[in-house]
């Protein structure tokens, strides 16, 4: 993300120079409210710590962190580890918690317009997410999963975590069907859709754009222009 943030910020300069505006679209939540709140200054990784970490459950992890950081406890599931590690680390090698540390954002992007995302319908949403699934199959993801899995490299252990690659891997390695795969990677992206929708409400930087499923991208782009007007 910190990579990501230099990067967006050479590119914002590039743009101004040119006299032109610079227009953000896509992302995920964490890159956006990096993008407008700027971000924390954290510990680096402690391979030792982790190692011994990741020994622990899912369960166990999450018990560990209440004790320590209850605020962030409440906010991270208990099968997300990666997270659930960070901020256990995280508070071990400051002591202080890392709730409490993310709230230190700095050097954010100027804007002179709120963020805006997409309010589609639940049922459109989904169905949006299925038929983009099987678009991704169609358009090659299995065949190049099957690619990946033949590298001499293996995948390190976070890719293997995306979504689309992990239940195809699963399938390849035996684990389950082509078709329960495939289920899995529905679902796994109606979660995901489902935790970006958390984000987004809390984020007061970002206002909602109700999104009919009969709206042309034009349509769209009138509601994203009246809701800025509205703005000043």
């Amino acid at each position: 993300v910190a990579w990501w943030l230099d990067q967006a910020a050479v590119a914002h300069r590039d743009i101004q120079r040119r006299g032109k505006r610079t227009l953000i679209v896509g992302g995920t939540p964490l890159y956006l409210k990096a993008l407008l709140c700027g971000l924390f200054q954290g510990p680096p990784a402690q391979p030792e710590l982790r190692r011994q970490l990741e020994q622990l459950s899912g369960t166990e992890l999450h018990q560990r962190l209440s004790q320590v950081d209850p605020v962030a406890a409440e906010r991270l599931h208990v099968n997300d580890r990666r997270r659930l590690i960070r901020a256990i680390e995280v508070h071990a090698v400051t002591g202080r918690p890392i709730s409490e540390l993310q709230r230190q954002f700095h050097q954010p992007m100027p804007r002179v317009r709120p963020a805006l995302w997409l309010r589609w319908p639940r049922d459109e949403l989904y169905r949006r997410i299925n038929q983009r699934t099987d678009r991704m199959l169609a358009a090659g993801l299995f065949e190049e999963v099957q690619r990946l899995a033949r590298l001499d490299r293996p995948l390190s252990r976070e890719a293997r975590q995306a979504i689309g690659y992990k239940e195809l891997l699963d399938h390849l390695e035996g684990q389950c069907s082509l078709e329960e795969a495939v289920v899995r990677i529905r679902t796994r992206s109606r979660n995901l859709a489902k935790r970006q929708l958390t984000w987004f409400r809390h984020m007061t930087e970002c206002q909602p754009i109700p999104v009919r499923p009969n709206d042309s991208p034009d349509q769209v782009a009138e509601k994203c222009i009246e809701e800025w007007a509205a703005t000043g």
